[in-house]
């Protein structure tokens, strides 16, 4: 059975981090694309942060030397790690697996606000 689950999420303040992490299994997980995606209201969701299996990286612009993704094969966990967070950040954000399928997490929701 295939699982992706969100965790980390929270009410940070402005210029604060949070540390999100995805767990996975059910699939093989080193052999897939590992994207963030996140969801704002009212707006379309979008790719902020991507990693290849052999863990090259791509990024929003928006985001941009502020969020690093990253990847452990070893435990099937992949990590957003997001650094001065603006309230613009604000959304639910999304785990996805992409390869032969295209799984996704329930999301975990990032409130920055003062």
């Amino acid at each position: 059975q295939v699982q992706v689950v969100e965790s980390g999420g929270g009410l940070v303040h402005p210029g604060g981090s949070l540390r999100l992490s995805c767990a996975a299994s059910g699939f093989t997980f080193s052999s897939y694309f590992l994207n963030w995606y996140r969801q704002a209201p009212g707006k379309e969701r979008e790719l902020v942060a991507a990693i290849t299996s052999t863990g090259s990286t791509n990024y929003a612009d928006s985001v941009k030397g502020r969020f690093t993704i990253s990847r452990d094969n070893a435990k099937n966990m992949v990590y957003l790690q997001m650094n001065s967070l603006k309230p613009e950040d604000t959304a639910v954000y999304y785990c996805n697996a992409l390869w032969l399928q295209n799984y996704w997490g329930k999301g975990t929701l990032v409130t920055v606000s003062s």
